[in-house]
């Protein structure tokens, strides 16, 4: 048994029988008492809004981790602080359940951060729960030593260099402990470009996807030199990277370099309304390889980002980000134009969704026709990527009942049909 933790039992065997173990225990109460007080705290100036946005963001899930870390704390200072009054050895034993602990929720609190809600997360995190528990609990009996040990011996060969099977778990350790703590760095980046309001959203975009890259080729490459790996072998990969992506991964070469063309550029902006192909929608999101247009009735088409760049493209959105919506209409040739064309525009003026803007509102004569006058009201509206079918049917309904108002008709189809006559001729009859 490791020569600490065989100190730590014996000082707790020696405390049952005097009135130290009973100081240690008020003092663990009292540590967890003063920790779930400052925990709720914390959380209801974060429900109040009186706690600025970094550091909520960095607490993250404040009610599982705060807890446990802030009684890590103060049960360490109690212990340093009565070290030299009595044995500590249960606050000792306590600290480490709770150094535990806080490493569980630590590495809870990163995965969701990270990563999406999914059954395998789920399972991801119960399985490094048990594994970090069934560590402590080797570690406190007194035979973490032994088992490491096994595991070191346990030798294999790779090629030229010999390995054991507690450095393989030692390099897979350090390699997802990195790649998570820089996800998670990258994660907490991320959220504050986005949330910046003094940068373009395509460079926004771009410096997210940009970071994220960095951040992962950082890590494998810290993680490699930490396991002992020469990172000088990566180049041979790398040549073989770039070749295979010259010629069995073109297209999705060609859809990277698409999408970072496409943000670098600024024709296309999240929110945009655009026509491609057969496809009208909104941009809902600009991805590395793709773009997801969400259609008007609801549907998400996936479109490469390749076919952005060869084919065309429509946007009706423009560079102000705020779109025109026309809305034609006929009138009779009876009713009043002056009239008609004065109603058409106070209507387009009242409707809470046109621009507030003279110019955002115009009705124009289109054509004279068949059936009766064809005019045109066009309103500009600044978020177009809700749609325009609502908009279009709330203006028509009140061009409608303003029209019954002022006796204003809207016309039917007319026809003239015209008969000439013919000399009526007998035909001749057989005798």
């Amino acid at each position: 048994m490791n020569n600490e933790i065989n100190f730590i039992w014996r000082e707790i065997v020696q405390d049952f029988s005097t009135i130290s173990v009973l100081w240690q225990l008020a003092v663990i109460a009292v540590v967890f008492a003063i920790s779930a007080l400052l925990n709720l705290h914390l959380q209801r100036q974060i429900a109040e809004g009186r706690v600025n946005t970094v550091y909520k963001m960095l607490l993250g899930g404040v009610e599982r981790l705060f807890f446990p870390f802030t009684a890590f704390l103060l049960l360490v200072i109690a212990r340093y602080a009565l070290d030299g009054w009595m044995h500590v050895g249960v606050l000792r034993l306590v600290s480490r359940m709770l150094m535990a602990m806080v490493i569980i929720r630590s590495i809870v609190y990163i995965l969701r951060y990270v990563f999406s809600p999914s059954a395998w997360l789920h399972s991801f995190e119960r399985a490094i729960t048990w594994s970090i528990w069934v560590v402590v609990a080797l570690h406190l009996s007194g035979f973490l030593d032994q088992v490491l040990q096994v595991f070191e011996d346990v030798q294999f060969s790779v090629g030229k260099q010999k390995l054991n099977l507690l450095l393989l778990m030692q390099g897979m350790l350090t390699i997802v402990v990195t790649m998570l703590v820089a996800l998670w760095l990258s994660r907490m980046i991320e959220l504050r470009l986005m949330a910046s309001a003094n940068m373009n959203s395509n460079w926004r975009v771009i410096m997210v996807k940009l970071v994220r890259m960095v951040a992962i080729v950082i890590a494998l490459l810290v993680s490699l030199a930490a396991v002992g790996i020469d990172v000088t072998m990566l180049s041979v990969f790398g040549g073989a990277l770039g070749v295979g992506l010259g010629f069995g991964l073109q297209k999705i070469a060609s859809n990277y370099v698409s999408g970072f063309i496409i943000l670098m550029d600024k024709s296309l902006h999240m929110g945009d309304v655009v026509t491609i192909s057969s496809h009208y929608g909104i941009v809902k999101e600009l991805r590395s390889r793709y773009m997801i247009l969400r259609k008007l009735d609801g549907t998400e088409v996936i479109i490469p980002n390749e076919t952005m760049i060869t084919d065309v493209v429509i946007n009706h959105t423009s560079a102000a980000h705020k779109a025109k919506v026309p809305i034609p209409i006929q009138i009779s040739y009876e009713s009043d134009l002056d009239q008609a064309m004065q109603i058409l525009k106070e209507v387009g003026v009242a409707h809470q969704r046109t621009i507030k803007d003279e110019t955002a509102v115009d009705v124009i004569i289109k054509a004279f026709g068949e059936s009766g006058i064809d005019l045109q009201l066009s309103v500009w509206v600044a978020d177009p990527e809700e749609g325009s079918a609502k908009l279009q049917s709330e203006i028509y309904y009140a061009i409608w009942q303003r029209f019954k108002q002022s006796n204003i008709q809207i016309p039917y189809p007319q026809r003239d049909v015209r008969i000439i006559s013919t000399p009526n001729v007998m035909p001749a009859m057989d005798m």
